[in-house]
């Protein structure tokens, strides 16, 4: 069990929202360009409210800012923004390219690093860093690229020449539930002087427009130094501030400058940019608004440094100053002690700091997020309903989503993703269960998942298909959470199982169409990883029998078993849900070399591999002979049971029994479940000794899926060997270890050669399984063909490490994911060589990170890796 100290103490309170989580990171750092927020005619989200407009457009569901603040139904937020006294407007909030506009889609084009996080958030800091000449808004737009190339970044431009930036540290610590302190510490790193303008500012989502039980809330300055917010929904707070200059305005959007109509108010959302930049009479004087700033002007010299302070309280404070700085360095000590307590001091350094700014970095990418569906389709009382050519998600009205939710990427990804979020919790796990259990039940709710069972994927499409790892996160969950305290939460697990039920019983529906046991899916998450897109297959094609959908499936059946003989054992009922489910697995094995007329199996004798296979109208089937993660997939279906639990259900052992007598040839499909090792441990498996061995062996081969940084998505043997499928049309994959040359799912993420954390960590977390019934009875080659021989735990040891060599300095100085910029910053300047960017997945040759860079969710991962390699050593 873990040492108990403060942050522990704060996360064991119930209701965290109303107590030590009230407060947070919870502000999206992107919310314009997002589905929520369009209101267009054909669904053009990007164009709708981009980034041009969002300083004027005065947001429906949310609000985004730099490293900001908000409480946790978002009514009043709190954020900085700056200004060089060069740029054509404020630094509100972070740039970056379109879908449209970008080579391979969405990218943000800024600087700016998690440093830290407590799970409460009681202390937290954020790293942006800006640039003292003119931000290339320009420069990153017209720039133009194609998929052959790489992004075009911010440090390609001069924007950083001659260190010429300030690094903008954003801290905030709690005094308590409602007393938030922030600080603002502005360096000049740049040789030479210059101006920066800081402006932190507090204001309310409109929360009132759309809804008339609301008035507008108002801030009122008291004070030269101190203003008052009121509101129906929050009541009253004090913000305290020390010198500056106080602007107002309201949280309304401009309508004249977007839509060339008359405004609403005199001094509309964009009136302090105005002001600020432009010298325009923009601010109300009379001091008053539902948004405001204090703005400070500095001139720094070389390596100068100014801290702006600001303190939010609920109650009146009759010195807000005199504690201010104690206060920060307690919660600073409290936040190094908490992570001392989870991440043991037996691992190096180095790798700590990694792990440490992996949580901090999940910890501060949760976000408040607000989604009605009926009311986006259709409006809400008394208002015009919005005209919408196609209607997104129509079949999704039951969905009302109002809560923090930890996100893929704040600015990448602004929206849950559900595949993501079980990974994320997987992490969650180690430093918040309470969070991760809160989230996985959150999603099973009846206000997310469909009346049919569906779990909503992600606002662009709720109905696309994800795996279904969420039953595999509830009992990863369920049993760190067990270990850590020595009971098991059946209440949170027998919740998730009754629900989990319902969703089993929608893929049975709904993905096995011809009742067979084999599932499809369509591209599931993987994007691009088929020969063709998965969702959309060529005309003639008929069905695929997806290798990976019925792997998950047999995955999926084995945790909702596994669970069913945890809650039989206080529950004996639950032994018929265990029986149910074991014959499901075998149902599943079976299928798995029984397709169509002729047999076929996804299994190949050939080249010993898993594929898909495709039926065409005509009645012929053929495998897609293309090795990818899909065949590897089959792997995750396993689970170690011990002969002691087996025993003691003696309903669930019967019926086993029963069926193993009456179907032996179901039985023999899988491993050896009437065998238990010498530990009296039952594996329950997919794969047999002999297709384990030889998945392993192309898995482990460096020619094919292994890198010198974890399991390639795709094998590199389609580099010199596409694939190529001649059906009404040409079809070809080839190995592309980076960047996606496709536009395919929007091509922003690659599977056809790039390693991907997520299915790396299951990987691992498979091995181990595997290791644990097997022990040292079997050993591989590692890599392949090598003649060095390693069990399955070693195997999953070098693989880790292979992984943590990502995240470590190279024979250049800099971490090896980084690339290479023009002024080689992250190899040569002390203030960038020590920033860590956690990316959505990695070149498979030479580890570069790519897709999203702030990917803390499933890439977080990295952490997990960390400490669990440190037990298994």
């Amino acid at each position: 069990m873990s040492k108990v100290t403060q942050e522990s103490e704060r996360l064991a309170v119930s209701d965290t929202y109303k107590n030590w989580k009230k407060w947070g990171p919870y502000l999206a750092e992107r919310q314009w360009g997002t589905v929520r927020e369009d209101y267009s005619e054909h669904g053009h989200a990007w164009d709708f409210v981009n980034h041009e407009k969002a300083r004027s457009n005065a947001y429906r569901w949310g609000e985004e800012g730099i490293g900001g603040f908000c409480d946790s139904r978002e009514i009043l937020c709190l954020a900085p923004a700056f200004w060089n006294g060069k740029d054509p407007i404020l630094k509100e909030r972070l740039f970056g390219l379109t879908n449209n506009q970008g080579n391979h889609g969405e990218d943000v084009k800024e600087l700016y690093f998690h440093q830290v996080s407590t799970p409460t958030h009681s202390y937290c800091k954020y790293l942006y860093k800006y640039p003292h000449n003119e931000y290339p808004y320009d420069d990153l737009v017209n720039t133009k690229r194609n998929r052959e190339e790489s992004e075009y970044e911010l440090l390609d431009t001069d924007a950083f020449k001659d260190n010429a930036y300030f690094d903008c540290f954003i801290e905030y610590a709690k005094a308590d539930v409602d007393d938030l302190l922030m600080k603002v510490t502005i360096v000049n790193r740049g040789k030479e002087a210059a101006e920066i303008h800081v402006l932190p500012h507090l204001w309310y989502r409109n929360f009132w427009k759309h809804n008339k039980r609301f008035t507008r809330p108002s801030i009122d300055s008291i004070a030269k130094d101190c203003v008052e917010t009121k509101s129906g929904r929050s009541g009253r707070y004090f913000l305290y501030h020390e010198n500056g200059e106080q602007l107002f305005c309201e949280n309304e959007t401009n309508n004249e400058r977007i839509y060339d109509v008359p405004n609403i108010v005199d001094y509309v959302k964009d009136g302090i940019n105005d002001y600020v930049v432009n010298n325009k009479p923009t601010v109300n004087p009379e001091k008053k608004g539902s948004r405001m700033a204090v703005w400070h002007k500095f001139s720094l010299k070389a390596g100068e440094e100014k801290s702006v302070r600001i303190r939010l309280s609920k109650k009146p404070v009759q010195d807000p100053w005199s504690t201010f700085d104690n206060i920060f360095t307690q919660r600073i000590e409290e936040c190094e002690d908490f992570y001392s307590s989870i991440i043991k001091k037996d691992i190096p350094e180095a790798q700590q700091n990694i792990a440490k700014k992996a949580f901090s970095g999940l910890l501060w990418t949760k976000q408040f997020y607000y989604y009605d569906v009926f009311k986006w389709l259709f409006g809400g009382p008394t208002e015009t309903p919005p005209h919408r050519a196609s209607a997104r998600n129509f079949n999704w009205q039951h969905l009302t989503n109002r809560h923090v939710i930890s996100m893929p990427d704040k600015w990448e990804y602004p929206w849950y993703a559900a595949w993501d979020l079980a990974f994320h919790m997987a992490s969650f796990a180690e430093i918040d269960p309470y969070f991760a259990k809160e989230q996985l039940i959150l999603v099973l709710q009846e206000n997310y998942m469909h009346p049919n069972g569906q779990i909503p994927a992600y606002e662009w499409n709720f109905s696309d298909v994800n795996p279904p790892v969420h039953s595999w996160a509830v009992w990863n969950v369920y049993e760190k959470d067990k270990e850590r305290t020595g009971t098991g939460d059946t209440v949170f697990l027998e919740k998730a199982f009754q629900k989990l039920l319902v969703n089993f019983t929608w893929w049975v529906n709904q993905k096995d169409t011809n009742g067979t046991d084999l599932f499809e899916g369509g591209f599931l998450g993987l994007d691009n990883i088929g020969v063709f897109d998965r969702n959309q297959m060529p005309e003639g094609i008929t069905r695929m029998q997806q290798a990976d959908a019925t792997s998950w499936m047999a995955m999926f059946t084995l945790n909702l078993l596994r669970m069913s003989l945890e809650l039989a054992k206080t529950n004996k009922s639950y032994e018929d849900f265990a029986a149910k489910f074991f014959r499901h697995f075998l149902n599943i094995a079976w299928a798995m070399h029984h397709i169509g007329k002729n047999n076929i199996s996804l299994w190949d004798n050939e080249d010993n591999f898993y594929y898909d296979v495709v039926e065409m109208s005509s009645g012929l089937t053929d495998r897609m002979k293309v090795r990818s993660l899909v065949g590897i997939i089959p792997l995750f279906a396993v689970e170690v049971i011990n002969k002691e639990l087996f025993d003691s259900l003696k309903v669930f052992k019967g019926k086993v029994a029963e069926i193993v007598r009456t179907r032996p040839d179901l039985a023999s499909l899988i491993s050896r479940i009437e065998e238990a090792n010498p530990d009296e441990n039952y594996l329950f498996s997919i794969m047999r000794g002999f297709r384990l061995e030889h998945v392993l062996k192309r898995m482990l081969d460096e020619d094919e899926f292994l890198s010198e940084y974890g399991i390639r998505s795709l094998s590199k043997y389609h580099e010199k060997h596409p694939f190529v499928f001649e059906y009404h049309g040409h079809h070809q994959i080839q190995y592309e270890p980076g960047e996606s040359r496709s536009n395919m799912f929007g091509g922003n993420s690659n599977w056809r050669g790039p390693i991907w954390m997520p299915l790396n960590y299951m990987i691992i977390q498979s091995l181990r399984k595997y290791y644990s019934f097997y022990g040292n009875k079997y050993l591989y080659d590692f890599p392949t063909g090598s003649g060095n021989k390693m069990n399955l735990n070693e195997i999953a040891n070098e693989l880790s490490e292979r992984l943590i060599k990502l995240f470590e300095v190279n024979e250049n100085g800099k971490y090896q994911y980084h690339s290479d910029d023009p002024n080689h910053l992250f190899t040569k300047d002390d203030e960038f060589k020590k920033q860590h960017l956690f990316y959505e997945f990695f070149d498979g040759d030479s580890g570069k990170g790519l897709g999203a860079s702030h990917q803390t969710g499933w890439t977080a991962l990295i952490a997990n890796l960390i400490m669990d390699l440190e037990e298994n050593k």
